[in-house]
């Protein structure tokens, strides 16, 4: 290419992380709760049910709804029914998550995470995911206790209760302020467990939170501290995962840490990686090459370990071969720098001497 020549591997810093936020629709949206309702509900509950959600939503049945939430005379099935009829209310129509929020039924619900019933905190805690999806929500969801709480339920839940949890945590951390609180308050632990351990939804949900969460730099130590490498590198390493892009897509994020970079040596990572460019998808081609260069940008020894994994030879022939111009420059600007080991070592060692 033309500009190649000027272009240094000190240089690359811009290009690696330009135009890599558009692709972050590989992860899931945590809209609305998407788990079986009535699975587990008698059958009388839900005639009842269906009953409600057959006449108007009108303002009444949500005061009504919100009053049997709030009532201490209410039996657990009794709030259990509301808590319900709330998250169908609350699912698919963004007006009645308006009305909701300002009939009240924000801090109810946030107590019914704290339930020792885990199909009332289950309840509790989608309706609260539901509501979440509507921005005039959140400084009252968050104002609420809601981020303690929801913790809480990351630690303590049903499978489902967790994995809404780590939707709903998502949904509050789209402001700067609610990153930081979601990251001290002990969730970024719990969502690495979530995606190393969980299911496959369970999966997605903890890694788009977590890309979301690790925005920031002390959420990215973190994440780091809590061992997320190794799950990362786990899910990479299976194809059949479902999961390549969504791991790559966060470890490239965590890559700008330097704690990162041992961590993603010491958990296998190399390897990974080096397979990914040479039998991924193209988009996991350019993901595998962005964390190897910033992996061997400051390293002579990590040169020289990807060196010696093979990665020039697919390296070569993504810059080639790749559509976009983008993976061609990393893929150029990486095997520059793999090599070059030995001169900048000679080169080093000569600047200790001095």
């Amino acid at each position: 290419m033309e500009n190649y020549n000027s272009f240094t591997y000190l240089d690359h810093s811009n290009f690696i992380n330009s135009s890599l936020n558009e692709d972050s629709s590989v992860f899931s949206d945590c809209k609305s709760d998407r788990s079986g309702e009535f699975q587990t509900m008698s059958p009388e509950s839900r005639r009842g049910l269906f009953l409600s959600c057959a006449i108007d939503n009108s303002d009444d049945l949500i005061r009504y709804l919100v009053t049997h939430l709030e009532s201490s005379s209410s039996s657990i099935e009794e709030q259990k029914q509301a808590a319900m009829e709330i998250r169908i209310l609350s699912k698919d129509k963004p007006e009645n998550r308006i009305k909701l929020g300002k009939a009240g039924a924000i801090k109810p619900l946030i107590s019914l995470i704290s339930s020792s019933d885990p199909q009332l905190q289950e309840y509790g805690v989608t309706a609260v995911l539901n509501l979440s999806l509507c921005d005039e929500n959140k400084d009252m969801i968050v104002s609420s206790g809601a981020i303690n709480s929801l913790v809480k339920a990351l630690r303590l839940g049903t499978p489902t209760t967790k994995e809404n949890a780590a939707c709903a945590l998502l949904r509050l951390s789209q402001s700067e302020d609610n990153k930081t609180a979601i990251g001290r308050s002990g969730a970024i632990p719990l969502l690495v467990n979530l995606l190393e351990n969980g299911g496959f939804r369970a999966k997605k949900d903890a890694s788009t939170a977590l890309y979301s969460l690790c925005s920031t730099k002390e959420n990215k130590l973190r994440a780091v501290e809590s061992g997320i490498m190794k799950p990362l590198v786990e899910l990479m390493a299976d194809f059949e995962s479902e999961m390549v892009d969504k791991s790559a897509f966060v470890m490239n994020l965590l890559m700008s840490e330097p704690e990162s970079k041992p961590a993603v040596v010491e958990e296998g990572g190399v390897p990974v990686l080096v397979e990914i460019v040479e039998a991924g998808t193209q988009r996991q081609k350019e993901m595998a090459t962005s964390i190897l260069l910033k992996l061997c940008e400051e390293s002579v020894v990590y040169r020289t370990m990807v060196a010696r994994e093979g990665a020039v030879p697919p390296l070569v022939a993504l810059s080639q071969s790749s559509s976009s111009s983008r993976a061609k420059l990393k893929a150029e600007a990486l095997i520059t720098l793999l090599r070059q080991p030995r001169q900048q070592q000679h080169f080093e060692s000569n600047e200790n001497e001095r």
